[in-house]
């Protein structure tokens, strides 16, 4: 399954940087976060709780930033598993500014296992799309 997309957000591309860089901000537009935590720069841990299709859960996870190029462009490591299963991911995202605002495009393969994996690419891929535009509405309210 691959995900991607894009988004554009009401800001200059050093302010949207920033906000994909604080702990705080993620929690606040990330769906079903309870919990997240920086440990270090650039890794977070966090806590969520997430409907998909049939398979609801609690996840236990962490997000590292294993490449930065400030205000430009970064790749995550996402991991997370609960009783539903697990997802592991490399992302990339980008961020380009046009006039006062910028573009923010993201693609990914993630890799899921357990009963989530049983809920079928369509579903997933649907439901991945959701949470993201969910997240930038939220991040475009913080910018």
């Amino acid at each position: 399954m691959k995900v991607e997309g894009s988004h554009t957000i009401p800001a200059p591309r050093e302010r949207v940087w920033e906000l994909l860089n604080d702990p705080d901000v993620l929690a606040r537009c990330t769906p079903g976060v309870s919990k997240m935590e920086a440990e270090r720069e650039g890794f977070y841990r966090a806590t969520l709780q997430l409907s998909i299709g049939p398979v609801k859960g609690r996840f236990e996870g962490h997000m590292e930033v294993t490449d930065s190029r400030e205000p430009e462009a970064m790749t995550l490591t996402i991991e997370g598993s609960g009783a539903p299963g697990g997802v592991r991911a490399v992302g990339h995202i980008t961020l380009e500014q046009e006039g006062e605002q910028t573009v923010v495009s993201y693609h990914g393969q993630p890799q899921i296992s357990g009963r989530l994996a049983a809920v079928g690419a369509r579903l997933l891929s649907g439901v991945a799309k959701k949470l993201a535009g969910q997240f930038f509405n939220r991040l475009s309210e913080e910018s």
